[in-house]
């Protein structure tokens, strides 16, 4: 089968297309055909392993000291069941998957074989039915962050929520749940993104090329830093003076991501019923993975980019 292969940290070039060996799935496995995966910010600290230090040193503990343990990377994927191991109840050949692979990766290839239940090495659950696989990859990815996050402030229907971040994947779910749950959304974006997160929901926005502050009256219940502590700023700082009284900060690197099959199922309820609507950026082929990392180094993507394995 074809697969990316990176076998030593460093910029997107060390990614190469290579022919591998299909894998076979144990007992308790599934052998999924990936229809299309993704580029996720998670995938270029592990490509490029541009961590500070300290805390670079339990990263590459866990993926590996001199180079990527595991030499197929890649977190996300939405595919079909092609086989199935003895022991597999969930799932049957020809179901429509899509979900999180976790510290197995290995989702920039053809095949990928996971465990059905759910561990750190991955969770699965069947695909929206109304969403493509390209957009199944952006809902599976960002929308476990956001729900994740956004439960940690058990948000009511009328308080003020801020989404810092408000134009990348996980931003533009966490608008639309917030905005679904009752709150007032304002959501932090650049001057190109500013219409994009109204027609998701939001109520208001601050564009951050153009502002350092927020208005002075404005106290917000709940904040979610959606960019993470790496990217810090004037206006960044200012938001978390805004916090209201009792109010909740949070950000999407505070802590590991949890993957659960139940909440890919819950993903599925919001698509299917037009709650959320994945945004996709941009999509590339398998072949060209190398300029789709470029792309998402930048930093300025709307939403996911997603990587199309199966070529029609």
């Amino acid at each position: 089968m074809k697969a990316v292969l990176c076998e030593k940290y460093g910029q997107p070039e060390v990614l190469k297309l290579a022919e591998v060996e299909k894998p076979i799935p144990k007992d308790n496995e599934v052998c999924i055909k990936i229809h299309a995966t993704a580029v996720t910010n998670s995938d270029i600290f592990i490509r490029g392993s541009k961590l500070p230090f300290p805390i670079i040193i339990p990263f590459r503990l866990m993926i590996g000291v001199l180079k990527p343990r595991k030499s197929i990377i890649g977190l996300v994927f939405s595919g079909e069941i092609e086989s199935i191991g003895k022991n597999i109840k969930r799932f049957k050949p020809g179901d429509m998957v899509y979900g999180l692979s976790g510290f197995t990766f290995g989702t920039y290839a053809e095949y990928l074989c996971l465990k059905e239940t759910d561990t750190k090495t991955g969770a699965i659950s069947l695909k929206p039915g109304n969403i493509s696989h390209e957009e199944a990859t952006a809902a599976a990815y960002g929308g476990m962050l956001a729900f994740q996050y956004l439960e940690k402030g058990t948000i009511q229907s009328g308080q003020k929520v801020l989404i810092y971040g408000a134009s990348g994947n996980t931003g533009t779910i966490a608008v639309q749940i917030a905005k679904h749950l009752g709150a007032e959304v304002t959501g932090v974006c650049s001057t190109a993104n500013i219409e994009l997160i109204k027609s998701l929901g939001a109520d208001y926005a601050i564009d951050y090329t153009k502002q350092v502050n927020v208005p002075d009256d404005v106290h917000y219940d709940f904040i979610l830093d959606a960019v993470g502590k790496a990217k810090t700023s004037k206006l960044k700082e200012n938001c978390k003076k805004a916090l209201a009284h009792n109010g909740i900060y949070v950000s999407i690197d505070n802590g590991d991501l949890r993957l659960s099959s139940k909440q890919l199922d819950n993903i599925k309820d919001y698509v299917e019923a037009n709650r959320i609507k994945p945004v996709i950026d941009k999509i590339y082929p398998l072949s060209e993975i190398v300029e789709a990392h470029r792309y998402v180094e930048k930093g300025h993507k709307k939403g996911g980019v997603a990587i199309k394995v199966v070529l029609t």
